[in-house]
């Protein structure tokens, strides 16, 4: 193994300890990825780094042996940041960085920049490891939420705020944004383009600042955003906000391009693979047998059974889409026995992912 090999090895073996890990695998597509992503110098770099926010002097204690000095490293990081390699944060005013995993981070960090050969790459990677690593872990990164509109009366359910897409727009403190959605992209990159709607501009950022000061995304108003939404009901996307009580972006998907869709839709129990506080349940005296709802599931959770549908709730998630769109009334949205309440950021998130990943490796 040369010198440049190793310093990737270094990296790969050290991305491995995050809490969304980055496997070796027999192709070495791993070290493939992480070149189109970090320069050598870079590489030695982010092993500098962890998940906890960090200032530019406490990186320096661990990177000062490479005989780069603190201004360099400051431009660097500021350049890695710039290309979605890692993360900044801004805490009492000072910029602090951190490790980004593959995905969610680096990867979709790549909107607007992506390219035949590094979705070739990610799809390979993804068979050969990286798509086990996602789903060893019983606490999901993103969970679904309830389309507007399609939320039971208030006084009839308790709705968590963190439940209530609205809600989350309402009161969120940072600058929104939208950006393109990757997996579209990708799609449409690949000459697959989506069959569910033509909308591209559909992940919302809720703290989006970075992502404006990157040109990968635009700044919106809260109107702006619920229009967004509005249309993102209207071609049936389930919402998909990051797993936690203050997300930092809600994702609006369809079963054509969403990776997670896309893929848990072929596993015989795709609820089990999701977080989401409701179901949906269809009254069989009023419905009218119009298979909308059938057409229209992401997941395909509604059937036709002597020409009254019902819900396989092995496969619904609880996204509301059914609801709004029964003219008939017979669709409701229920809410679960037992709520899950989603950690209280992304930090929390990260932190029990973490916990779960080394009780497994454990095993």
């Amino acid at each position: 193994m040369n010198r440049e090999e190793l310093i990737y090895r270094t990296m790969q073996k050290h991305m491995d300890t995050l809490p969304v890990g980055f496997p070796a695998t027999p192709s070495g597509v791993e070290i493939r990825l992480s070149k189109r992503f970090f320069t050598p110098e870079e590489a030695r770099i982010a092993t500098c780094l962890s998940m906890t926010p960090q200032s530019v002097a406490n990186i320096y204690e661990r990177a000062r042996k490479t005989g780069i000095s603190i201004a360099e490293l400051q431009t660097k990081l500021d350049h890695m940041v710039n290309k979605g390699c890692i993360i900044a944060v801004k805490e009492d005013g000072q910029k602090l960085y951190r490790n980004a995993v593959l995905v969610v981070g680096i990867y979709e960090s790549q909107v607007n920049r992506l390219t035949p050969e590094l979705l070739q790459d990610m799809a390979l990677y993804t068979r050969e490891a990286f798509g086990r690593e996602i789903f060893q872990v019983r606490t999901p990164q993103v969970r679904t939420i309830p389309v507007g509109k399609s939320i039971p009366l208030p006084e009839k359910y308790h709705v968590g705020r963190y439940d209530n897409v609205r809600e989350l727009i309402d009161n969120n403190t940072g600058q929104l944004a939208v950006a393109n959605c990757i997996c579209r992209q990708a799609m449409d990159l690949r000459g697959q383009s989506c069959s569910v709607s033509d909308l591209r501009e559909l992940c919302l950022i809720l703290d989006g600042e970075p992502y404006i000061d990157m040109g990968l995304a635009r700044p919106i108003t809260p109107e702006e955003a619920f229009d967004i939404l509005d249309k993102a009901r209207e071609a049936g996307f389930v919402l998909q906000p990051l797993n936690s009580q203050r997300p930092d972006a809600i994702c609006c998907c369809c079963g054509d391009c969403c990776g997670i869709l896309r893929n848990i839709k072929q596993f015989p129990h795709p609820a089990d693979y999701y977080v989401s506080n409701f179901y949906a349940e269809i009254d069989p005296e009023l419905c009218t047998g119009c298979q909308v709802c059938v057409e229209r599931c992401q997941l395909d959770a509604p059937y036709m059974t002597d020409g009254i549908a019902a819900i396989n709730l092995d496969r619904c998630i609880g996204c509301g889409n059914c609801v709004v769109t029964c003219e008939a009334g017979a669709v409701q949205l229920k809410k679960k026995d037992e709520e899950t309440i989603p950690p209280r950021n992304s930090e929390d998130l990260y932190k029990k992912i973490a916990a779960e990943r080394a009780t497994r490796k454990q095993l």
